[in-house]
């Protein structure tokens, strides 16, 4: 009897532990998998009892240190991010005024809210109006260029639509199906298929990816989208579509977010905060910001939309009234807004991209806007109404070859050392300098001729070719048994290539490596 209660009593005892804070024992056993910080966290759908949900910019790259002064608070981090230096998190109110005083934080500020931007309803005709369907004929459509629509989703089982991949940053479910509509009827307008059914997208063969960051009601946090941008990057996205906006400036976290996406080119709905007379600056963001382009609504007679929102930000306008596009539930809907306008454009940089036109994308599409309102530049239309047919190279029904050329410059300068070359007691050593050529849109410029100096531990010039990724690798003269530290350096002197501007100012022009 005693050693039937013993046992008993080890098993509730075990039940008890394991019921009461041992998952991570758990984990280390193998008995069930790890969870990462971003599944734990509650606080993805709304803060904890108590809890602010703030972006924590700190002087460095977050790593442990920081995670652990955000715990250290009583936090509840939702992500560490690595294209900006930032943290999302929940926080206790009183935690705020801490953090600020923190001398490794830069900023404290909300995790606001951003929402989906559309107006009212009616018929299609903007892929047409645009151009679009004159770069199709010449069999320009789109074909791989990866297009992230962040939004709510995307109906991934409609027949006129093909969704390569995704991602849900929503806290209630995994799944980037949409379940709103609007994410799908912006991605009918970008990429919907050409097959004789239902609609045609801008860029038609055009890799759709879908990341969710609305929920179903169309409201999303900043820090989704920082997080949706984050995987852009490291999923080699082309061209975002933002069809979502905030009236208010979302912060530091937000803008530097999609100031250091490099190589990808984003677009966005202007707003829907216009009045009728066109007055006041009231372009949302993320649109307002220098690195996005600002797409205003226009109607079947090039005129503005009421309700499309102006001002300097304003870069380019499109068709926005009436547009009929793909809906969720394997349908089709028509809505209006400048929701409707940015995937006009987003398309369009995808038939630019597919027809090899990557260097100066922003300024091909300016010039070859139809000039709508004031002559040039206005707070209404921008440069005016982008034009697909032109700005993806076709005039008079003849694909254009892309550009000869453009502007390139040095984006990185890695220095390493060969193995040591041995001869009795001494040691040579070799230092090489792999230089990478890009142009402004970050492509790879082959061809391109590489000439520099070295100094320090030596003195020798040496130049040579970039190969197809753009980069090339100089090599030192030998050095004998030179002594540890001892600095060999690296300076471009020029980059030369025919019918090409060399932008040295955008440069890495010098790189150093000391011996080991």
């Amino acid at each position: 009897m005693k050693v039937k209660l013993i046992i008993i009593s080890i098993v509730l005892l075990l039940v008890m532990v394991f019921a009461s804070g041992c998952i991570p024992v758990m984990e280390k056993i193998g008995l069930i998998n790890p969870t990462n910080e971003e599944q734990l966290s509650p606080e993805k759908g709304g803060p904890p009892d108590g809890l602010v949900k703030v972006l924590i910019g700190f002087k460095e790259k977050p790593g442990a240190a920081q995670q652990a002064l955000v715990k250290g608070v009583g936090g509840k981090i939702k992500y560490t991010y690595h294209i900006v230096d930032a943290i999302a998190a929940s926080i206790p109110q009183k935690a705020i005024d801490a953090l600020q005083k923190n001398l490794n934080v830069r900023y404290v500020e909300p995790d606001g809210i951003v929402q989906a931007l559309d107006a009212e309803l009616d018929d299609s005709w903007g892929v047409k109006h645009i151009g679009a369907g004159v770069v199709h004929d010449l069999e320009n459509k789109g074909a791989g260029v990866k297009v992230a629509i962040i939004d709510t989703g995307i109906d991934r089982n409609h027949g006129d639509l093909t969704v390569v991949g995704g991602k849900s940053f929503v806290s209630y479910t995994e799944d980037f199906d949409d379940d709103n509509g609007h994410g799908t009827h912006v991605a009918g307008i970008v990429a919907a298929l050409d097959n004789g059914d239902g609609v045609v997208g801008v860029a038609p063969a055009a890799s759709l990816y879908a990341l969710k960051v609305l929920d179903s009601g169309g409201r999303g946090d900043f820090s989704d989208v920082i997080a949706a941008l984050q995987w852009c990057v490291d999923n080699g996205i082309q061209v975002t579509n933002n069809s979502y906006g905030s009236s208010g400036d979302p912060g530091v976290s937000f803008k530097e977010a999609f100031d250091s996406a490099s190589g990808i080119l984003h677009v966005a709905a202007a707003g829907n905060s216009g009045n009728p007379p066109a007055r006041g600056d009231n372009v949302g963001y993320p649109a307002a910001y220098e690195s996005v382009i600002a797409v205003a609504a226009t109607d079947l007679n090039d005129e503005r939309a009421r309700w499309s929102s102006t001002g300097p930000a304003v870069e380019l306008a499109a068709p926005g009234v009436g547009i009929y596009s793909t809906y969720i539930g394997g349908g089709y809907a028509t809505y209006s807004g400048t929701s409707m306008a940015s995937p006009h454009v987003a398309g369009t940089v995808a038939l630019m991209i597919a027809a090899g036109i990557t260097t100066d994308i922003r300024n091909e599409l300016q010039s070859t806007a139809d000039d709508l309102g004031d002559s040039g530049l206005d707070w209404l239309y921008g440069y005016g109404l982008v034009d697909a047919e032109e700005a993806a190279g076709v005039i008079g029904g003849i694909l254009d070859p892309p550009p000869a050329g453009g502007t390139m410059h040095v984006d990185s300068i890695d220095m390493l050392f060969n193995e040591p070359a041995t001869a009795g007691p001494n040691k040579f050593y070799t230092a090489v300098a792999t230089v990478t050529i890009v142009d402004g849109s970050s492509v790879p410029v082959e061809g391109a001729a590489v000439s520099g100096t070295w100094s320090g531990a030596t003195n020798d010039t040496d130049s040579g070719v970039t190969d197809a990724s753009g980069q090339v690798s100089l090599q030192s003269d030998k050095v004998k048994n030179p002594e540890s530290d001892t600095i060999f350096t690296f300076t471009i002197d020029d980059v030369i290539k025919d019918e090409w501007e060399y932008d040295e100012n955008s440069s890495v022009t010098t790189a150093s490596e000391s011996v080991p």
